[in-house]
């Protein structure tokens, strides 16, 4: 199987931790040169000093600036004008019950859900299908195709990130470039990892396998593998569609939601 992606570039947006980093780690062990995106220069560096020590073949670039305006993805793309594989992993949530969710907030997460992978795809992909070779992925959610009740404003976002992942790839079909969804379930990332501390009353030592489980158990009882998913898990599906492997896989939703949801399509 041929995973090698010596020699192209890649850009993971909301890579200075969680899923983002993870996939970042992924592709560069997988030989690309990776840039580490986030909003501060700082956290962006602590990324890349991480990175550096734990990537086994590729290299990795800062990246850093915000992708959640208009303007801050212009900035972005001025400083890297191409790459050959972009991830959009940039994503807020925030529960809150409908009826208290304010235009401004809808509109929040609009931009940075959505409008950050619409505007980055709209400034990379000609380049790729020009090239004869691009890879564009979503990191969407199974809240996507079931809308969470105690967050429908993010569940709106990640099934918009649906649509424009089909419809992007219907545009550029027979280019080379394959444009992809992924949808992780429940994930260990860093910032649940930090919430259930919190829950634990700031407990350090606290048994986030266990209050996975619970979680799981309690809001996500269609799981079936009954815990939560590392972020590893996540990142190897996303680095095999980036991959050479994938060539004909595109337009596609690719789930890895520990069998939340409830189907087989």
């Amino acid at each position: 199987m041929d995973l090698d992606l010596t020699g192209r570039k890649a850009l993971v947006t909301g890579s200075t931790g969680g899923i983002g980093y993870a996939i970042a780690k992924e592709l560069c062990d997988l030989g690309a040169e990776v840039g580490i995106n986030g909003r501060t220069p700082e956290r962006v560096e602590a990324a890349l000093a991480k990175l550096r020590g734990e990537a086994k073949a590729g290299r990795a670039f800062a990246a850093a600036g915000t992708v959640a305006t208009a303007e801050g993805v212009a900035a972005l793309v001025r400083a890297v004008p191409d790459v050959d594989i972009l991830v959009n992993n940039t994503g807020i949530f925030e529960p809150k019950p409908f009826f208290e969710i304010p235009d401004e907030d809808w509109q929040r997460f609009f931009e940075v859900n959505v409008m950050s992978g619409v505007r980055l795809s709209r400034a990379y992909t000609p380049g790729m299908a020009a090239r004869g070779w691009g890879r564009v992925i979503f990191i969407s959610s199974e809240s996507g195709l079931n809308t969470p009740t105690e967050m429908v404003h993010y569940g709106m976002t990640k099934t918009a990130q649906l649509a424009i992942s089909r419809g992007l790839a219907q545009t550029v079909a027979g280019s080379g470039v394959t444009v992809n969804s992924v949808l992780p379930g429940p994930t260990l990332s860093e910032g649940v990892a930090d919430f259930m501390i919190q829950m634990a009353g700031g407990k350090a030592d606290a048994d986030l396998d266990a209050m996975g489980r619970a979680f799981v158990a309690e809001h996500r009882p269609s799981s079936l593998i009954r815990r939560l998913a590392r972020v590893e898990e996540v990142a190897n599906l996303v680095a095999y569609l980036c991959s050479p492997a994938a060539s004909a896989t595109t337009g596609a939703a690719l789930r890895v939601d520990g069998g939340v949801v409830q189907g087989i399509a």
